[in-house]
This record gives C-alpha cells, structure tokens and sequence, in this order.
C-alpha cells in the first residue's frame, strides 16, 4: 500500500500560521533565524559577578544593579556585583552567576568604610537600579557556573524541524522560540467516509428490531479528523450494488482517500469488492491478520481519468480500528510526505495465558498493569468494542504464538499511534 501511495504535491503545500498548525506535517525544513538563547543569559536567580573578585568563600562585595529578565543591564563595574534574576542577560564584564541561596545580605553599618569607594558606581548603574546594598558570597564561583550561553540551544541558521515532521505542541514551541510566525504544511488529505449496512442506526433514532447503532461512523471520523485530514462524511449507504457503486462515484470527487466500512467480506449483501472493482481496481483483499482479515485495497476511477484511492474496512468495530490504525494511518500519513512510520512497538511481560494462538498474525488488546506486565482483555471477540476503551495497546502476536505468563511479547501503544 505505502508503495503504491505518493505524498500529495509539493505545489498544494500551504502557508499556515505557527498558532494553528497542531497536527499538520511541514512540508519545508524549519531554520532557526536566531541563536537561541541569543544573548548569554542566568539558569538562576543570584548575583553576576567576576571570578576574580571572589578569591575566597565570605568575600563581601556592593550590589551595583538589579537585572530582572528583559532588562538590559550596565557593564559591571570592578569590585561589584549585579542582582539578577532567571532569564535575565548576563552583563558585560561578568563572568558567572552565584544562585541567591549561597548568598546572604550584609548589614549596610557592617561595610560603611567602603561605601564611599563604591557610591559613583551605583549611581551610574541600569535604570531601575535598587539602592546599594552588600552582600556575601558564601562559596568560590567557577568561571561559566549557571550562565546559559548564547546559541547554547540553537544556532543561527540551523534546521530545527524537518520536513516531514508531524506538529506537537512542542514542535510548535521549538518553532516559536525560532521566530517561526508561519509555517509551510502539507496540504490536508481530503478523505470520504461512508458505511454499508441496512442494519445500521444513528444514535438517537429509534433501534428497530435486527438493527444496531453505527459506532464506526463515530469512531473512523474521529481518527481521519485526529490526523489532521479533512473528512467528508458521506453517512450510511444500501446494501445494494447500484447505490454503493453510485456512493463510490460521488466519494471519488475531489477526495484523495475513500474509507469504508463493512461489506467488503464474501456474503451476498457485501458488494464493495465487486463495486470497486466496476469503478475502478482491487489491488489487495483479505490478509492475514486477526481482526481485520477483510480488508481491501484498490482504486476509484474519476471521470477525467484520474482516480482516488481506496480502503475498505471491515464491519466488525474492533476490526475496524485496529485495521485503520494498521492500514489507513500509516496511508494518511504518506500522502502527507509525514516521516512518521507509527509506534515501534516494545517489549513488555505478558501477565496473560494465551495457550490457543490463530494461524493468523493476532492483535490482542492488553492494558499495562502496575506490576510492569500486561493483562489480557478476557473477551477478544472483534465485536467487543469495550476491549478498546478498557485496554490501552495491543500485542502484535505472530501468527501460531502460544504465550506464557512471564514472555516476553511486542507492546504497540494506542497513545503513540493516536498521537
């Protein structure tokens, strides 16, 4: 499928403000316009001083400034020191930060025989500057201790994000502390949705006799939309052949992707298969995994020769997301150009017996416990959709595994898949 699929145009990428990006995937590097932090700057809140005007631990010198953060301080005089607070600019002519806990104040009648020495300084101090005062420094500074250096973080013309790169909220501060005011994204994909099945109901509508509520509307609309696509929702449609072929024609237009779910198994009321491949191809149907083994992969012709892709979904709920978050994430995130290949996968203890593995590669879902294992949900029907709310991940089983109390097994985390 990933073979087959290209990231959409370069030319549809788009310029977005940083603000509203979340979710988005840049489709041009981020170079950083600044060092950052950009000026040499304290970790702590205590005196700037010279190294060389501390020779020994209870060395007494004046304040001759006060730098809260923003503030641009004077040079610091000889003999003296400057009260800074965190994040403030260090000032020219010192050389390191003492944090205010290894410092103690000093009685002005303690130091008045230097006070006159020192009276011309404090005058000519930053605007804003406290009245002189003394104080102790009770330790040796070391040349650089607690001073955060200009370009520590960033450097002027380097690559903080690359394209490809899926938006965080900390990607979006990164770019921000750049100067980042826009950035270049790819274009939303542009995905139809629609279930098949005479059974189905919309919650809040009367449940007649045989039929069951559409959680799958809910929950693929939900995941398209978490992966920052566009999702046009084209409701529920008939089973029967002429209207999904009708709905297929409809979804095609002006959609890069059609997801459904349900009919594409091998009863006389599943008529995707045969509806897709009328307007279009099927390129793959049915693999060999448990849930989700219906699952198909093809093509929707376009009037104009051009065609959208195509993803059926099984109908089964479990079924289906497990094999949106196997198959169609990974889809709408290449068509984004996104490098985001999905969780690795972990290994962690199985708490669980599971002694009558399927031929099938399973994916049994799990939930961390807080002994460091996982537990087994007990019913892994594909129709038990409480599994996925009560678990938090699956194990990605292979195919005949028997596993044991005490294995090690592969963890693949809903939280990192749906990040």
């Amino acid at each position: 499928m990933l073979s087959a699929v290209r990231p959409l145009p370069a030319t549809d990428a788009q310029r977005v403000s940083t603000f509203d990006a979340l979710g988005r995937v840049l489709a041009e590097d981020v170079r950083s316009a600044l060092d950052v932090p950009p000026a040499d700057n304290t970790a702590m809140d205590g005196y700037a001083l010279r190294c060389a005007d501390v020779p020994a631990a209870g060395t007494v010198l004046p304040v001759s400034q006060r730098i809260p953060a923003g503030v641009v301080g004077a040079v610091l005089q000889p003999g003296t020191v400057a009260r800074i607070f965190t994040g403030a600019q260090v000032p020219a002519g010192a050389d390191a930060v003492v944090m205010q806990e290894q410092c103690e104040p000093v009685a002005d009648a303690a130091v008045a025989s230097v006070r006159d020495a020192v009276a011309t300084t404090a005058e000519s101090a930053a605007p804003g500057s406290a009245p002189l005062t003394h104080v102790r420094i009770n330790t040796v500074a070391q040349p650089g201790q607690w001073i955060r250096r200009r370009g520590e973080d960033v450097q002027h013309g380097a690559v903080v994000l690359t394209a490809g790169t899926r938006l965080t909220p900390q990607a979006l501060g990164m770019a921000a502390s750049v100067g980042a005011a826009t950035l270049v994204v790819a274009a939303r994909p542009r995905v139809a949705l629609f279930s098949t099945g005479d059974e189905l109901a919309m919650p809040g509508d009367p449940l007649k006799p045989g039929a069951i509520y559409n959680s799958n509307r809910f929950t693929l609309r939900a995941l398209i939309q978490a992966l920052g696509c566009e999702c046009t929702d084209l409701g529920i449609v008939p089973d029967r052949l002429d209207a999904t072929r009708e709905a297929l024609r409809h979804a095609a237009q002006g959609n890069h992707l059609i997801v459904t779910s349900g009919g594409v198994s091998v009863g006389e009321e599943d008529h995707l298969r045969p509806a897709v491949a009328a307007e279009g191809r099927i390129d793959l149907w049915q693999i060999a995994i448990k849930p989700g083994k219906p699952l198909a992969f093809g093509e929707v012709r376009r009037p104009d020769a051009t065609s959208a892709w195509f993803i059926g979904l099984p109908g089964n709920p479990v079924s289906s997301f497990i094999t949106f978050l196997l198959a169609v994430r990974p889809v709408l995130m290449r068509l984004q150009g996104a490098t985001d290949a999905g969780p690795a996968g972990m290994p962690m203890r199985a708490d669980f017996d599971w002694p009558r593995p399927d031929k099938r590669r399973e994916f049994l879902r799990v939930r961390r416990n807080d002994r460091g294992g996982l537990d087994l949900f007990p019913n892994q029907s594909s129709g038990v959709l409480t599994s996925t709310v009560w678990g938090d991940g699956v194990v990605d089983n292979p195919s005949g595994c028997a596993i044991r109390p005490g294995d090690t097994v592969r963890y693949l985390s809903f939280a990192e898949w749906l990040a």
